[in-house]
């Protein structure tokens, strides 16, 4: 039976000095728990492998076993190699990848937001960010930058009732050619 390759990405790790894990601990206890050809990529939590089973499971697995193992309490968002080429083909925003990808960021989400509410978040943007949301991803245009920006990860969090971590569009391409796209 071929194994599955999966992208995992962690949220809140690494980031202004909470949650710090080597990667090369992570990729370690991913071979500790059976996957295999575990690879990261930069020091945000951002890991690709090859194993078994469904990525909803996985999350979970991975949640409790970081837990267990880092003392870790945060959320993994995993997608099949598939389901993650399928991200990078349906970006809505080609021009802005093009031309400014570390402006776009795309937000992988724990569940799919109603389209009402997500269709509300880019009503309720005070700036000229925009948001499209596709599936169990929100696409995010920050033309002045993130820094200035008032549309915070827990913003969009909190409005459209869901999870996420986000992930710039280097970082995506990077890891989709990790996973063999």
């Amino acid at each position: 039976m071929a194994l599955t390759c999966f992208v995992a990405l962690i949220r809140a790790i690494n980031v202004g000095g909470r949650n710090a894990i080597a990667m090369a601990d992570l990729r370690a206890w991913l071979g500790d728990l059976g996957y295999l050809d575990a690879r990261s990529l930069l020091q945000s939590g951002n890991l690709v492998f090859r194993g078994d089973g469904e990525a909803a499971a996985l999350e979970a697995r991975l949640a409790a076993e970081a837990t267990a193992r880092f003392g870790l309490t945060t959320d993994f968002l995993v997608r099949t190699a598939d389901e993650w080429r399928a991200v990078i083909a349906n970006n809505p925003f080609a021009s802005e990848a093009e031309h400014d990808p570390a402006h776009l960021i795309v937000m992988v989400l724990k569940r799919a937001p109603e389209r009402a509410v997500a269709a509300a978040l880019q009503a309720a943007i005070p700036g000229r960010e925009r948001v499209h949301a596709h599936g169990r991803e929100l696409y995010i245009v920050y033309p002045d930058g993130i820094g200035a920006s008032k549309l915070a990860v827990q913003l969009v969090e909190r409005k459209l009732g869901v999870r996420g971590t986000g992930r710039n569009w280097n970082t995506m391409t990077r890891l989709a050619a990790l996973a063999g796209g």
